[in-house]
């Protein structure tokens, strides 16, 4: 990607926030773009299979600053976290051997510990109240932060949208009014917080909050390691000004993992933790957010089952996670209303969504995320290379290593695990960069039939859709599970008058499915399909010894939606998937209904460690059971698992065995056991995946972990390479500053791409709104395409003439059918009254 202006950047993203964007749902073509694979390189990878470089070191380095001078001195070829100081950019943006990519979905918040009123040691918790944590989105100056604190990579944040992906546009005439009701307003926010903290018997005595003859003192759980430090000092002056007495906990990233996600919040540890985000792919539909940020269904860890949001914003939330919607209108309407009721809520408040430079050398190429960037993007373990040459050695760069424990079901979310995990995988889809449709992996088709009126959207020519007026779901479809009987319960049994869903999804697999290896060379098998979902029922069964309370939330909601599955075919593999949560993009429908396809035997040893309460797969069930969180890769879980390898190889484990008897021979449960205690004494651990690498040696106390190519990766190594450049569109505005009453007047767009016109069949649509003096919205249409991309908005003089005499601006929003960013430019013009002269020297 060229090294853009940053003050470019920066004023495109500053526009999309003001810019009240309405955005036709419509097919639109694929959106994929073939540029920057070369012939030369195509021969260069002629017959090679699997990853274009041999192995990949990852080593723990969190000084960003020194991240220009190691990509200089040939150490390090990536990092793993992006570029948020403009000082480090700017030596990025000048270095002759680095070069960096941009990305636009990280984001900054506060998390709140709502938790109370009280903690476990009787202190006062001012955050239990809502309309406390609802104040502090006035008291925080978010403008502040993203100019001040991150010096322009950044812009202001309001809302649990994404100020860059598309559900921010459809919605921005409701985030603007919710932006303005919230705005900075710190009087506003005092006389809040001074009315609340009476209510729960606080005195205000010497500038001071007292509560039972002792200071109310708030813990900042601060991240070390980048901007978020200097915002949790900015944010803790804030607070102390207000009367409480702060205390600054500076931790790093695993340090304050262990305090505020895996920690009991009950306990009264910390307040406020500086919290951030990484969207892993561009996200198209975020009606899930409010579901995982605000309620209990979101994550299995103790802080998410402390939220209580009201019954009103918990069922908007779990409708919308379901997509429990006929029309798009009824969608804006619960999305709305969900904005509204999340910053009423705010157990998070969010602050600024990051512009990030991902850092990299000069000679190094892969496929970067557009809005997860280098750490998120799922195609970088098949993209990544060198530009001169095929195999050799990377190191990367990443500020934390193993910062929770591995394991599959329920183990560490961290963006710098889940970015190492994903080359060790080999997913059914895979999601394109730049559009965050999926693109087929292992597929080769789908099938996906809804009811008429089910809003749904489709882009690539790999699926087909079809509507009906009633999708009956079949009695041998599996519904539920018997966790006594160990078997799965048919719907008919269930229910036996019948059962309707909203849509169903046929997956069929490709031919070859069931002749790729699991990277021990044992090959894959309907078992490693069926037990994820075992697992799944398994442990929300209260009676069940997996049982895990929290998982029951998610898996309620789950439940909510869900309506069966069955094995169509085994070769090849098809499956049916019933449910009435259908995404408005067809290609993620199919992606989010693709069922897990885990290896077995690793989960068997896990079932067992858990079974006898040795390791428990969730963080929250070990800190019940006071067990270990169970680690398939390093510490005190690797020798519990290998005295249960050893016994589960003795006796032949079958986990479920009822059920699971009838899909493996007892060859392969030998051969299964084999292969894993020969890794294990190989490898000296028990991560087992199927990506183009696989776990090689992890060196905790060393920091550092080695990937290597896994040489029996059957596909070809320029596979993914069509996903070289995202092709953003430049925008340049142009047209009068000054425009009299009664005279129409014209404006210019020019739409282009590395300085050549935009193609006008690759742009859906182009929006115009012009907002008048007051910033109300006047006027919205569509601009006309003219010559050399160029898009022209003419206002009449009607249209001139209802703005009246004063400031005025002109927003526009480019829709790419290439990329799923909108682009925006924007012109400020003034009107004049009819009978008052242009200045001289200004052109009309």
């Amino acid at each position: 990607m060229n090294k853009p202006v940053l003050a470019t950047i920066a004023l495109s993203v500053l526009t999309a926030l003001i810019f009240i964007f309405y955005w036709k749902n419509e097919d639109s073509a694929p959106a994929f773009v073939e540029t920057g694979r070369q012939s030369s390189e195509e021969r260069q990878n002629d017959g090679r299979r699997g990853a274009l470089v041999d192995q990949i070191v990852f080593t723990q380095q969190g000084d960003i600053g020194q991240v220009v001078n190691l990509i200089e001195s040939g150490s390090h070829h990536i990092f793993t976290q992006a570029i948020t100081s403009t000082t480090v950019f700017q030596r990025l943006r000048d270095s002759k051997n680095a070069d960096y990519d941009i990305s636009y979905g990280s984001s900054v918040e506060l998390t709140l510990n709502p938790t109370g009123p009280h903690f476990a040691n009787g202190e006062l918790n001012p955050f239990h109240v809502p309309a406390i944590r609802e104040a502090l989105n006035q008291l925080i100056n978010r403008r502040y932060i993203a100019e001040e604190i991150y010096g322009g990579l950044a812009v202001p944040r309001f809302l649990p949208l994404s100020t860059a992906f598309p559900d921010y546009a459809h919605l921005a005439d409701v985030a603007r009014a919710l932006e303005l009701r919230y705005q900075h307003d710190p009087e506003a926010a005092k006389h809040i917080i001074d009315r609340e903290m009476q209510s729960l018997g606080a005195q205000f005595e010497q500038g001071r909050w007292w509560y039972q003859d002792r200071p109310v003192r708030l813990r900042l759980l601060i991240r070390t390691e980048d901007a978020r430090k200097n915002i949790g000092d900015y944010i803790g002056a804030l607070l102390e000004n207000l009367g409480f007495e702060i205390s600054y906990l500076y931790r790093t990233a695993g340090e304050a993992s262990r305090i505020w996600l895996a920690g009991d919040p009950h306990a009264g540890h910390w307040h406020l933790y500086t919290g951030g985000w990484v969207a892993s792919r561009i996200e198209r539909d975020l009606t899930d957010n409010f579901s995982y940020y605000y309620t209990s269904k979101g994550r299995a860890d103790p802080l998410w089952q402390a939220y209580r949001p009201s019954a009103e914003f918990d069922e908007i939330a779990d409708r919308l996670q379901r997509r429990d919607y006929r029309t798009w209108p009824e969608r804006r309407a619960l999305m709305s209303r969900a904005l509204q009721l999340a910053l009423e809520d705010s157990v998070r408040v969010w602050l600024v969504d990051q512009i990030n430079a991902w850092p990299r050398a000069h000679n190094v190429r892969l496929a970067v995320d557009l809005a997860g960037g280098v750490s998120a993007s799922a195609l970088w373990p098949y993209t990544l290379r060198f530009d001169d040459q095929v195999g050799g050695n990377m190191v990367i760069g990443s500020p934390g290593l193993l910062t929770e424990p591995w394991n599959p079901v329920a183990g560490s979310n961290w963006i710098f695990d889940q970015k190492i995990i994903r080359a060790l995988q080999d997913p059914p889809l895979l999601p394109d960069p730049f559009t965050g449709l999926y693109w087929p992996q292992h597929i080769q088709s789908a099938d996906v039939t809804v009811q008429y009126g089910v809003p749904l959207i489709i882009s690539h020519d790999w699926l087909t859709i079809h509507r009906a007026e009633t999708i009956n779901v079949p009695g041998n479809a599996w519904i539920d599970w018997n966790s006594h009987d160990m078997r799965f319960i048919t719907v008919a049994e269930k229910y036996p008058d019948g059962l309707e869903a909203r849509g169903r999804i046929r997956i069929r697999y490709k031919d070859d499915y069931w002749q790729r290896r699991w990277h021990d060379g044992t090959t894959l098998s309907l078992a490693d399909l069926l037990l994820p979902w075992i697992l799944s029922f398994e442990r929300a069964d209260p009676n069940s010894p997996l049982y895990d309370s929290a998982h029951v939330p998610n898996f309620e909601s789950f439940q909510g939606h869900f309506r069966g599955w069955r094995i169509v075919s085994k070769q090849p593999l098809i499956i049916d998937i019933y449910s009435d949560q259908i995404h408005p993009d067809a290609e993620v429908t199919v992606a989010d209904k693709s069922p897990s396809v885990l290896p077995w035997h690793t989960l068997a040893l896990g079932i067992l460690a858990e079974q006898n309460e040795r390791l428990a797969f969730s963080s929250h069930k070990a800190d019940h059971l006071q067990i270990d969180w169970l680690s398939l890769v390093s510490g005190p879980s690797l020798p519990i698992m290998q005295q249960l390898l050893e016994s589960a190889r003795l006796e032949g484990f079958i986990p479920f065995t009822s059920l699971l008897k009838h899909y493996l021979s007892p060859d392969e449960v030998e051969t299964r056991y084999k292969a894993l205690s020969d890794w294990y004494a190989e490898r000296g651990h028990f991560w087992i995946g199927n990506g183009p690498f696989y776990l090689h040696s992890v060196h905790p106390l060393e920091g550092s972990i080695v990937l290597r190519r896994n040489e029996d990766f059957p596909d070809p190594a320029d596979k993914w390479l069509r996903f070289a450049q995202p092709e953003i569109p430049e925008l340049v505005m142009g047209g009068p500053i000054l425009v009299k009453a009664g005279q129409p007047a014209t404006f210019d767009l020019q739409v282009t791409f590395q300085g050549k016109p935009y193609p006008q069949d690759a742009i859906d649509e182009v929006i115009f709104l012009l907002f008048d003096g007051d910033g109300k919205l006047s006027l919205k249409g569509k601009a006309e395409p003219s010559e050399n991309g160029i898009w022209r908005v003419t206002l009449t003089t009607r249209q001139i003439s209802r703005l009246g005499a004063g400031a005025n601006s002109l927003e526009l929003a480019v829709k790419s059918n290439r990329i799923a960013l909108p682009s925006f430019a924007s012109h400020g013009f003034a009107t004049l009254p009819a009978d008052e002269s242009i200045p001289e020297g200004i052109e009309p």
